[in-house]
């Protein structure tokens, strides 16, 4: 079973740069985008996990560009749960441009589990593992 979720995003001035295409940098909020968009869906949101007693940052980003985004497009990100047996979480990203459906990035970033104290966690934190019996069902 496929977990995902997708939120539309309309490119503002701000984010182009004097030719009117998106600046790399922007493909990496739009994700973070389909992140939020995820953990809203699936109630595995930041302040979720931290009332838990975790943050869970970005440890690996990967940003495959193929087409650019200019001003005014709207672009669909899609984020992806990648299962793991780790303790982490894996997200996959496809961005398409609204209308035409090409694929314009695709991406994937691994996150990990840090206590509030700021230490790593080796292990599942038990309201993951729950979290990933209820939606992980087989």
């Amino acid at each position: 079973m496929e977990l995902k979720a997708s939120k539309e995003i309309v490119i503002r001035f701000n984010e182009a740069d004097m030719l009117q295409i998106v600046w790399h940098g922007h493909y990496v909020n739009y994700f973070e985008e389909g992140r939020q968009a995820f953990g809203e869906k699936y109630g595995l949101g930041y302040l979720q996990v931290y009332e838990k007693g975790f943050s869970i940052p970005i440890v690996k980003l990967n940003v495959d560009y193929k087409r650019p985004l200019k001003f005014g497009d709207t672009a669909i990100v899609e984020a992806v749960y990648v299962p793991s047996d780790a303790a982490k979480l894996i997200f996959k990203y496809t961005i398409k441009r609204k209308g035409f459906e090409e694929i314009v990035a695709t991406g994937e970033t691994t996150q990990v589990f840090l206590s509030t104290k700021g230490e790593l966690s080796l292990i599942v934190p038990d309201f993951f593992h729950d979290w990933k019996l209820k939606f992980l069902k087989k």
